[in-house]
């Protein structure tokens, strides 16, 4: 039977089976791929307009208090920190020229790069700067960090000689990254939400909620200029609609879409594809029944077909991961433990049984509907689910329903979405799962975690912070805390005369690089 028909008759009976509510709304383990760029040949164009398609809205436009992943991609165009992600998934400097880190680890000092400019044209200044970064701290938010790093943070000053000091309560080699943290003009916190101004190479122009948000080049940019003269997000929540849309010439490119429009786009269009630099698992809240026990945990973890996911969602081209680390961290990934949870039915219901559940139990997934790849993921492994007698609900929610009760209100049995590191570091993808962790939305709890994971994030010894965060991610795999599926795939579509798409190892879109090619 062709693959299309075989996909199409599965999801088919899976809808025959669920109950959808939509509310207002790689099979392989190797590394994802190096940054690349499209090979299209001629010279690179300035100038020319950019309409780019988007499954979900901005939550913020201040960039210190956004907090998916999405909004972070869009608005790395806008704004800057002392620091800034490079393609390879390291920091490179920024609004800085340079920095150095004190020997016990505590203390980061930064020179000040000359003749950086905001988009309101005034100069940055180390009282902008130091602005920021207190901000960040929690300054204007009651002393609650706006970043979870800055948690860390003792003090922040202007040194003697005109330079910026963060001084730490405990010792970090992984505390450069959030120095990505946006630079902002001094005292311009309360209208960022409204009227960003940052120092990227692009300044916004305005935002329509749900509909789309527009920026152009900042021509006083103090590192490589842009191509584009503007470009415009446009929302679009559903995948077949941004399809029409590519067609149709109403957008020039799209990101993030599934593989499984790749035959319907490649005669037309540009595809580029590699990961999306994140881990979907069907995360299970820890501190609800009967997902509090590790038994039942386990037993689902064994009856799901992870291969069989990866195949149907993504052709076969998602990387399994089996914890919370996606490859691009290539020195702390563990592909072996995507291999420790194959599919085995009868183990599954004898841990059901187990656990008190020998003819399963109901349970609802809520998904945030607005992502394909995620809401089909849901309907497979509620299928697969049935076979050892638990009854799983697929609930497709709108975004911001999905962020308000699931991530932040931790108001939901299961889900199936995509966590990204927003501040660059492995750490993130690990820290989340400390007990008292503010992002512990799925509200795992273990002493021997919380301590393996702490003395990660102290330690100034490269090797060992390796090795502890290799056995934190063992106790998450043996404890299945969530079942983790994969790094997805991912499209990038684009009219084919354009060009310089360059793939991050973290969650960034860049669109500086992107222009037009002359023939």
């Amino acid at each position: 039977m062709p693959k299309f028909a075989k996909r199409a008759l599965l999801l088919l009976s899976v809808m025959a089976v669920l109950v959808i509510s939509l509310c207002a709304c790689k099979g392989n383990t190797q590394p994802s791929p190096a940054p690349t760029e499209p090979a299209q040949s001629g010279e690179p164009s300035k100038g020319g307009s950019v309409t780019v398609g988007i499954a979900q809205d901005i939550d913020s436009l201040d960039a210190h208090k956004a907090y998916s992943a999405g909004s972070g991609e869009v608005l790395f165009n806008i704004f800057e920190g002392l620091m800034k992600a490079s393609p390879d998934g390291g920091v490179i400097p920024a609004v800085a020229r340079d920095y150095e880190m004190s020997e016990d680890g505590k203390t980061y000092t930064f020179t000040l790069r000359e003749g950086v400019k905001f988009h309101n044209g005034s100069d940055v200044t180390i009282e902008d700067v130091l602005y920021s970064l207190e901000r960040c701290a929690g300054s204007e938010n009651d002393g609650t960090p706006l970043m979870t790093a800055f948690s860390n943070v003792e003090k922040i000053y202007a040194t003697e000689d005109g330079r910026v000091a963060v001084a730490l309560k405990q010792p970090s080699l992984e505390f450069l990254n959030a120095m990505t943290a946006a630079i902002i003009p001094a005292g311009s916190g309360d209208a960022q939400a409204s009227s960003p101004v940052g120092t990227g190479p692009f300044k916004f122009v305005s935002y329509v909620p749900q509909v789309s948000m527009e920026m152009e080049r900042f021509e006083d940019y103090w590192g490589t200029p842009a191509y584009l003269d503007k470009v415009t997000f446009k929302i679009i929540t559903d995948v077949n609609t941004q399809v029409l849309a590519l067609k149709g010439k109403t957008l020039d490119m799209t990101i993030h879409l599934p593989n499984t429009v790749e035959s319907e786009l490649k005669d037309s269009f540009t595809i580029l594809g590699s990961t999306m630099k994140l881990v979907q698992a069907l995360y299970l809240n820890n501190a609800v029944e009967p997902f509090d026990d590790v038994r039942v945990r386990q037993a689902m973890y064994y009856a799901i077909n992870v291969p069989e996911i990866i195949d149907f969602v993504c052709d076969g081209a998602g990387v399994p991961t089996g914890s919370s680390m996606y490859p691009a961290y290539t020195k702390y990934f563990m592909p072996e433990l995507a291999q420790r949870y194959q599919q085995d039915l009868e183990k599954a219901r004898q841990l059901l049984a187990e656990a008190g559940y020998p003819d399963g139990f109901e349970m609802t997934i809520t998904v945030p509907g607005n992502y394909t790849q995620h809401v089909e993921t849901g309907l497979v492994i509620a299928q697969q689910l049935e076979a050892v007698g638990i009854k799983a609900d697929v609930e497709s929610v709108e975004w911001e329903t999905w962020v308000g009760e699931v991530y932040k209100g931790r108001n939901y049995e299961a889900t199936v979405s995509g966590i990204a590191a927003s501040d660059m570091t492995a750490r993130e993808m690990l820290q989340r799962y400390i007990s008292d962790h503010g992002k512990n939305f799925i509200n795992f709890n273990d002493e021997e975690y919380d301590r393996t994971v702490s003395a990660a994030i102290t330690t100034l010894d490269p090797e060992e912070q390796v090795t502890l965060y290799k056995r934190a991610q063992e106790i998450l795999n043996e404890q299945a805390a969530s079942l983790w599926i994969q790094d997805l795939c991912d499209l990038v579509v684009m009219r084919p005369d354009l060009a310089g798409m360059t793939f991050y190892a973290t969650y960034v879109l860049d669109m500086s690089t992107i222009h037009f090619v002359s023939k």
